[in-house]
């Protein structure tokens, strides 16, 4: 019998990081208890790019130490899931042009997405509305994948 794999290819997990909703970055504290939160993010050329407010433990975290990870995943049954795990290093974008072209990617992917800040209690409104900065996330070559659709169980 022919051993069935779940592995992605590379091509394929970019894929699926791509089509995302939301992932998980993981990030370093000082006293390296790692920190895994729910990000909303964007892929430009194979590099992963999220929006935060700078003043943020997040990024004050990838300030102290760039080490991270980043997850996506989906399906709800054993037979369904499948799953994209990177890890490398992440740091603070300083080009302003970059910084641009991710802050329309992030509009074009969440805009539908967004509560109107009308509708927004004004304590979360003013939590929101301060500067942000653009973390950039650099893999490194290993992709841990899975896709258990892959093994044909009903």
């Amino acid at each position: 019998m022919p051993k069935v794999g779940v592995r992605l290819r590379p091509d394929e997990a970019w894929k699926v990081i791509g089509s995302a909703h939301t992932g998980i970055l993981t990030t370093l504290r000082r006293d390296g208890v790692p920190m895994a939160l729910p990000v909303w993010f964007v892929v430009r050329d194979q590099v992963v790019y999220f929006r935060t407010p700078a003043r943020s433990r997040k990024a004050a975290r990838v300030g102290n130490d760039p080490r991270a990870s980043f997850l996506v995943e989906s399906g709800r049954r054993w037979a369904e899931l499948e799953a994209v795990h990177l890890t490398g290093r992440a740091d603070i974008v300083d080009d302003d042009d970059l910084v641009s072209l991710v802050a329309a990617d992030f509009e074009q992917k969440y805009a539908p997405f967004r509560t109107p800040r009308a509708e927004m209690p004004p304590a979360t409104r003013e939590h929101y509305e301060v500067a942000k900065v653009t973390i950039r996330f650099v893999p490194d070559d290993h992709i841990v994948s899975w896709d258990n659709r892959r093994l044909g169980v009903g």
